[in-house]
């Protein structure tokens, strides 16, 4: 018995991609808010863009919160780690490098004061961040 014979395909076409989700211009304001709220070290203004119940992971967090393990459940919780970095790195300070934006998601990838790349991952329900995720290249 001979080996099964294949048809040939017909050319595939792909159709351009449209974010359905968050827009290049949205996801450029929030970053350009975001980067800006930090450097200014504006507590208040950081913590309009988060839900009330947002859920944030880090590995800072971890070593700021204790009994965290890096989880910070709801915007209080979000604030008092916020301020804690912010009171232990008066010269915080982030240059953004590249953003990548999702359906749904915004990555954030920047150098922190000390060079460091750290990579926020931002998850949203609409306008506001539900989930966060920072990630660091050396923890």
């Amino acid at each position: 018995m001979g080996r099964p014979t294949v048809p040939p395909h017909a050319p595939v076409r792909l159709a351009v991609w449209e974010n359905p989700g968050m827009d290049q211009t949205t996801a450029r304001e929030f970053v350009e808010r975001w980067v800006t709220r930090w450097n200014a070290h504006d507590l208040d203004g950081l913590l309009e863009d988060f839900a009330e119940d947002v859920v944030f992971t880090s590995p800072v967090a971890a070593r700021l919160i204790a009994g965290s393990d890096g989880v910070v459940r709801g915007k209080a919780a979000l604030r008092a780690y916020y301020a804690e970095g912010l009171a232990r790195i008066p010269g915080l300070h982030f240059e953004v490098v590249a953003t990548y934006v999702g359906i749904d998601t915004l990555v954030i990838n920047y150098r922190n004061q000390n060079g460091g790349l750290v990579n926020e991952v931002l998850v949203f329900d609409g306008p506001l961040v539900v989930q966060g995720h920072g990630t660091y290249l050396d923890a």
